[in-house]
Order: structure tokens, then sequence, then C-alpha cells
């Protein structure tokens, strides 16, 4: 390793794959480091700075199995980014009481809020996609989360960091190239169902863009950045068992799932996930009174 945290690249043709690659070129050459929320008894994480290049984000097979959660977990997870179902599930930051979220990222992208600037909302997203209609080429066209006057304090701050887009054309297509950078990434138990979710933001900001333009969008290659991604010690058993181990076992296509396959069962779960947001909030509310 040497004196620094080593630099990882993976890639594959689609989310599953490049997902798959990462994690077994992080186990075969990531460095041992401590975290802050180990036990006393926990091996130190393997952690690295890792890229990630997934050409066609769209490709089939999506789904990987291995990830920890089901399709029901993972449909859950892409409304909560994309269409911001518990926005208002998130911490009253004047109650120390409140343990709940410190924020959501569909909230932080489409509804970021800066104290003191007129009470203005600014929705990042529809920001971006203007601004590649108007210059496709531009430099400019990025979303942040990072709150500068809250983060460096709170207990969890926001992972994810940036979103970044610019366009490309090729003939008459139009691609929309997508770098997603997180400071911070759980590679076992977090960063398929981020990339899967942010891979269908990055449909929602392509389909803004064709309604300003008049013409079709089509999704080029996603980039995965993270500062660290990293596997924790306390389920480094877990892992090897369960997912190093499974590659010997079964092949790629064993292990995965096509997209198109569980998306009547992914939108058949809404009104399941819907009702358990409504229970939750019911919660938040019965607590207030």
């Amino acid at each position: 390793m040497g004196h620094g945290i080593p630099v990882l690249t993976a890639r594959g043709q689609g989310i599953a794959e490049a997902w798959e690659n990462s994690l077994v070129e992080l186990h075969r050459n990531g460095c041992r480091m401590k975290t802050m929320y180990d036990k006393s008894t926990d091996p130190a994480s393997i952690d690295a700075t890792m890229l990630i290049t997934i050409e066609d984000p769209l490709a089939e097979p999506m789904i990987h199995k291995d990830f920890p959660g089901g399709v029901e977990d993972l449909q859950e997870y892409v409304m909560e980014v994309v269409e911001g179902i518990k926005n208002h599930l998130v911490r009253d930051p004047n109650d120390p009481t409140d343990t709940r979220w410190e924020y959501t990222y569909n909230e932080r992208l489409f509804a970021y809020v800066v104290p003191g600037f007129k009470d203005k909302i600014f929705d990042q997203i529809d920001i971006l996609a203007k601004k590649l209609a108007e210059t496709p080429y531009t430099r400019r066209a990025q979303a942040i989360t990072w709150k500068v006057w809250e983060d460096n304090e709170c207990y969890d701050p926001a992972c994810l960091q940036s979103v970044w887009c610019r366009l490309t054309e090729d003939g008459e297509k139009l691609w929309l190239n997508t770098n997603i950078r997180f400071r911070s990434n759980d590679a076992y138990k977090a960063a398929f169902m981020n990339m899967f979710a942010l891979v269908q933001l990055q449909k929602l900001i392509a389909s803004k863009i064709a309604d300003r333009l008049g013409r079709a969008v089509h999704l080029g290659r996603y980039v995965h950045m993270a500062d660290s991604y990293h596997i924790y010690g306390s389920y480094f058993k877990e892992f090897e068992e369960r997912f190093i181990l499974g590659l010997q076992r079964r092949s790629f296509e064993e292990r995965t799932f096509r997209y198109e396959d569980m998306r009547d069962i992914m939108e058949e779960a809404r009104p399941a996930i819907m009702k358990k947001v409504e229970d939750m909030t019911a919660t938040v509310n019965a607590r207030k009174k």
C-alpha cells in the first residue's frame, strides 16, 4: 500500500456487474483501517478510494441478488431518493430529543435550503437540467448535498456529496453522462442500492432535459466515486461467506435478476411502502402530542 489509501477502479456493462467487480477489487486490494463505529472486538475495515464506471446504466441484468435486502426494499429506496416519500420524516433541528434522520438525499437535491437566504428553496435537479438544456457542454451542471453549517457538527452527515452531469452528442443522439461522488460509501450494504436509485435519478434528469429540448436524451456512462469505499470488519465474515464464496458457487446469471422481470413486483409494492411511511408518520405525530 505504501503510505497512502489505495485508489482502485472497477467497471461493468451494467449496475450488477460493476458493483460485483468493485467488491472483488476492494476485497483483493483494499487496505485495513479503523472506523468511528468499531467496537473493541471488531476487526479493522477494508477500505479504498474507488472509481466505478457503469458503461450502460440500463443494461440487464440490473439487480444483484447479493445486495442485503429484497426488491421491495430496493423499490422503497428508489422512492425515497427520487420521489421524496420520506422528506417529511427528517429530524427537527430545534429538538435535541429528535433522533430521526438528519436529512434525505431527495430533500437536499430537490429542496435545498440555505438559512437566511430569504427562505428560498433550490430545486438543484431542475436547475441542473435547465443548465444542460441551455448549454449541453457546460461544466457547471451539478447538485450538492453538503451543508457546511450543519454537516460538520451533526452525528450522521450526508454521505452522497454531489451529482455532476454533462451531455455528449453522437450523431443525432444526446447522451447524459453522470458522475456521482460519495465521501463515504458502505460498499457491501449500501452501494448497490445507492447506484440503482441514482441511475433512476439519472433517468429523471434525462427526461427533464428531453422535455425542455423536445428531443430524446439517452443515458450515457455513470461513474460512481467514493472517497472511502469500505467493508466493515463487523460483518466481514458474513461478506466472505455470502458474497465471496457465492462467486464460486453460482454463475453471473444465477447471481442476478433482470429488472424487467422484477419491475411488476417492485411496482406492486408501492401501496405497502406508502402504508409503511404513513405508519411512521403517525408514530412521529403521536410523539409530538
